[in-house]
């Protein structure tokens, strides 16, 4: 990476914080499922849930919280700090960029899958599906912004 990339531009940073908070609430609502998968503490009962394989809210938010929650958190951090790390290139499909890049598609497109797997399961949608629906693509389009693309390029 260049040395000359200290300063973050705006559309790096936007980045960084969609991640952030897209980890951090679905860090908190997966925990809160895991901690009483009655789903009470969320106002949820285990009638939402009759569609689904699950019998409580304890898997869905071991998933919530690993793949929506720890996940980006770990984008989030990854883009800001671009850390050197060689492992995460085992999976990198897209060698001439930092992994971090290609984590933030990956995770954009975690919580896509995510919110129509659980539109698909429970059989209704609500304002907070449309919701995190667009915050995937938003994710995913400013992925996208040549801005970020350039930033995270290898050599460049």
């Amino acid at each position: 990476m260049n040395d000359n990339r200290s300063h973050l531009p705006f559309s790096v940073m936007l980045l960084i914080l969609l991640q952030f908070f897209l980890g951090l609430g679905a860090l908190v609502s997966g925990a809160m499922m895991i901690c009483v998968p009655d789903g009470s503490l969320m106002h949820m009962p285990l009638s939402m849930l009759a569609y689904s394989p699950f019998t409580n809210f304890f898997i869905p938010g071991v998933l919530l919280f690993t793949f929506v929650g720890l996940y980006p958190l770990a984008v989030a951090y990854s883009l800001w700090k671009r850390p050197a790390w060689r492992w995460p290139n085992v999976i990198n499909p897209f060698k001439d960029y930092h992994w971090s890049w290609a984590g933030s598609l990956a995770a954009g497109v975690a919580v896509i899958v995510w919110i129509v797997v659980e539109v698909v399961l429970l059989r209704s949608i609500s304002f907070l599906h449309y919701l995190y629906l667009g915050w995937g693509i938003v994710i995913l389009l400013v992925t996208l912004l040549p801005g970020v693309h350039r930033f995270f390029k290898l050599g460049a």
